[in-house]
Order: C-alpha cells, then structure tokens, then sequence
C-alpha cells in the first residue's frame, strides 16, 4: 500500500480532516440549503438502473493515487461485465473540498469516494449526499451483511447516504523477539498486563533516555489517537442526549489516568518526547516499530502489508487490544472506521452510480480483490470468508475484530471531526503536564464540544 495515500487511514488524519471538516461544513450548508428533491436531489423515488446497452461514462471522484488508484479503477471496472457500455472516468486526488466545490458548483461527480467518515455527519444533514434508503428498499438489500458499527458510520440520524468501500479495523501488534527475551508468552489482555509488559520490555540508556520503549503513552503520535483509544476503555463522546460529557465519564478518566502513569514511568514528558523525536516516520522504513525501538503499539490492520515491504524479518504478532481492567467484556471489540461512497446531489447519472455503488460495496468477488490489493478489511460478511481473500494469521487477527461484533466507530455529528480534536489536543496539553486538573480541562472539553454542537443544530 503506497505511503502516499496510506496516510488518510493513520492516526494523524485527524489534523488534516479537521480542516476538511471546518471548510467543508460550511460550504455544504451554503450550497445545500434549499436542496432539490427528487433523485437528483437526495430525496424521492430511486432513479431507475441503466438499459444493459446504455451508452453513458460515469465520473468517479476519489483521493486515491499511485497503485492504490490503480487497484481502484480495476475494482471499478468490474460494472462492465454488466453494463459493458459504461465507462468509468476515475478521478483519484480528488479530496472533500473538492467534493464540496464542484457540487457547490453545479457540476458533481456521479459517485464520490471520501476518505473521511467523520465528515459523514455533515454531508448527510445538507443533502449533499443522496438518501440511499429508495435504492436500497428498491433492490432489497439486505445490510445486516454489513457489521453494525460499519452501517453506524455511513449514516447520519437514520438517513443512510453512503456505503462502506472496505474497512480499517485497528488491533494491537507486538514485536516476538522481545517478548521471547523477556519471558513474556501472550499478548496482554488487560491495561494492567500492558504496563507491567512495558515495564519489561523498555530499555534505558546509560544517561538515563529512553532505548527501546514497550509502548508509547504520546498522543497524537503514530496511529495513538484518542477515538482509537476509547473503545478498549469503553469511553463513548456522546451521551444520549447527545451532548459531551467527558468530564462524568469514568471510562476517560481512567484512559488519560493510564497515559499519564506511562510518561511518568519514562522519568517525564521531555524524555518521551525526546526519545519520539528520534523514532522514523508513520509510514517510512523507519518507523519505530519496524525498527525494533518499540515493542508494542496500536495500528491498523494495514500495518501488516508495510512490514511485509519494509521490514520483512520483523518477527511479530497480532492481537485484539488490551482493555481496561474493569472492562473484560470489552476484549475482542476495536476501533474502526473506512473508506465511504455515495451519490452528491446533483449527479447526472444517478441510477448508474448506484449500480456502481452496488458492485463494489456489495459484490463478493469485487470485495475481495479490493481488499487483496489494498490490504483492507473487506466490509460485508460473505467477503471475509471468501476463500479467495489472502489471509495471514497476522491480518486474521482484524478479520476476526471484524466480525467479533464490538467494534465501536466514531459517531457521526454535524461538526465534524471538532469533537474528535478537541479530545486528542487535551490529551496532547495533558500529557505534557500543562492541565493540573483533570476533570476542570474535560469540562472545558465538554463546553467547546457542546457549544459547537449547539451553534451548529441553531444552524450557525
């Protein structure tokens, strides 16, 4: 998978999404007030599918380059065997923004792939992106075969306007060669279990710095992000009244309680961050894991196809994420997210796009040959026992996350990524030690989550 574009999928997509999500809200809600009904206009009767000997080039809108586009376009072509006179005009490095204009403009793709579920909430809530539910009640589609958590994040309030396009499931990796030396026989389970690892397994230099860290208590750091954290605590971000409330929340207090009990065991934040400053970049050879400076980390199932290029000696292992103590139930369940699609409004062909839409979120074989060449988790069911998927006991570990039915996505809210930010900057202040209290910076958390959700709902 390039490193290119691997990057949406990492742990830092939350610094750029953020700016997506900031523009892009607000662009949607001035070009899609007043939106128009009717299949062109998100709402209404499903546009009828395309005569097999139609003549017609469906465009496709998507951030995809190099050889991921490549796996993309082939995955996308597949619709020819059905309709062999549609041609498909794939567009990759197209990202949300350009999404947003080129509907704002009157001119959309048919389909548009985004890379970012967390701006599901507002594309949903403009109708910039057509209620799917005609279609879908139309041609009897059965989404139980989709996982509940991935069917959470490709709607918005019960409106479905997008499918899942395959999946990040992220788990827990550990380096075999370091466990063997310490005696250490099983990945932990249990937040307890991983500090007591870490303690074994992290090396200091003679002055007193950090050789090899057991694992990384800096967030945002890598793929340690708040929201990938959350599930293994069973931290939620919204209540059901669908305000923050963070600073109630026992479940996040005992997470940054547990960061905080790491920085304090590496002898402070400067010598974490001084011993990070020297790790390689997320999606470099030099990556700390692959380089044997860490022993222990959280990231996505993708991980495993840039060890087999990059570090192909590494000797390592996979595991469903250690979980807090007083939360055994939650072993098994992970975090996820994915790659989304949909039809903006304004597209001209809309009862081809989603035959298209059909094909590549639904069909098993073209599932799976996106998955083989994306080293994705494939989205629905049938995909995942398919025989044809190329299976590693390293990337089973996601498969069986996948289907273990506890994963937990973000939630979709009409700000964005703004919740998800505003958590991993506290967490950031945190760490260093510049929030003396706690529950007094979760609160101020909760009001500037709350206030934003409240401007945005008054239609700010």
């Amino acid at each position: 998978m390039s490193s290119t574009t691997q990057v949406r999928r990492s742990g830092r997509r939350w610094r750029g999404s953020i700016v997506l999500g900031a523009v892009t809200v607000a662009a949607l809600v001035s070009a899609c007030s007043g939106a128009a009904s009717g299949p062109n206009g998100g709402s209404g009767d499903a546009a009828a599918a395309p005569a097999a000997d139609a003549k017609l080039t469906l465009t496709v809108y998507s951030k995809f380059t190099d050889r991921e586009y490549n796996v993309v376009t082939a995955g996308l072509n597949k619709l020819k065997a059905k309709f062999p006179n549609i041609e498909i005009k794939h567009e990759g490095q197209q990202d949300d923004d350009k999404i947003t204009q080129s509907i704002r403009g009157g001119n959309p793709p048919d389909v548009a792939i985004s890379f970012f579920t967390d701006n599901l909430g507002a594309w949903c809530s403009t109708g910039s992106f057509q209620d799917l539910k005609p279609y879908i009640d139309r041609d009897k589609i059965d989404l139980t075969q989709i996982p509940d958590a991935v069917r959470s994040y490709t709607e918005f309030q019960g409106k479905r306007c997008a499918m899942p396009l395959l999946a990040d499931v992220y788990g827990f990796y550990y380096n075999k060669d370091m466990f063997a030396a310490k005696g250490i026989t099983s990945p932990p389970k249990t937040t307890s279990e991983l500090f007591e690892a870490t303690k074994k397994l992290t090396e200091f230099n003679p002055d007193g710095s950090i050789k090899v860290a057991g694992f990384m208590p800096s967030m945002p750091f890598y793929a340690n992000m708040a929201q990938y954290w959350a599930p293994n605590f069973g931290a939620s971000y919204l209540g059901p009244d669908g305000q923050s409330h963070l600073a109630d929340s026992p479940e996040w207090k005992a997470m940054f309680d547990f960061q905080k009990q790491l920085v304090d065991f590496y002898g402070g934040h400067a010598k974490v961050e001084q011993f990070k400053a020297g790790l390689g970049e997320e999606y470099s050879a030099d990556h700390g894991f692959q380089r044997g400076k860490l022993a222990m980390m959280i990231d996505g199932e993708y991980r495993t196809a840039f060890i087999k290029d990059q570090a192909p000696e590494l000797k390592f292992g996979t595991a469903a994420p250690p979980v807090l103590d007083s939360k055994p139930d939650r072993y098994g369940g992970a975090f996820t997210t994915g790659t989304i699609i949909a039809i903006p409004k304004g597209a001209k062909n809309p009862g081809a796009a989603w035959e298209l839409i059909k094909q590549v979120t639904l069909d098993t074989a073209t599932l799976v040959d996106l998955s083989n060449g994306l080293k994705n988790v494939p989205s629905t069911k049938a995909a995942l026992t398919d025989p044809k998927l190329e299976v590693t006991p390293e990337f089973k570990t996601f498969l069986d996350l996948y289907n273990g039915g506890k994963l937990l996505p973000n939630p979709s809210t009409p700000i964005g990524d703004a919740h998800l930010k505003a958590v991993n900057d506290f967490a950031e202040k945190w760490q260093a030690g510049n929030i003396p209290d706690m529950v007094a910076g979760l609160k101020q958390v909760d009001a500037q989550i709350n206030d934003e959700l409240a401007q945005k709902r008054a239609g700010g």
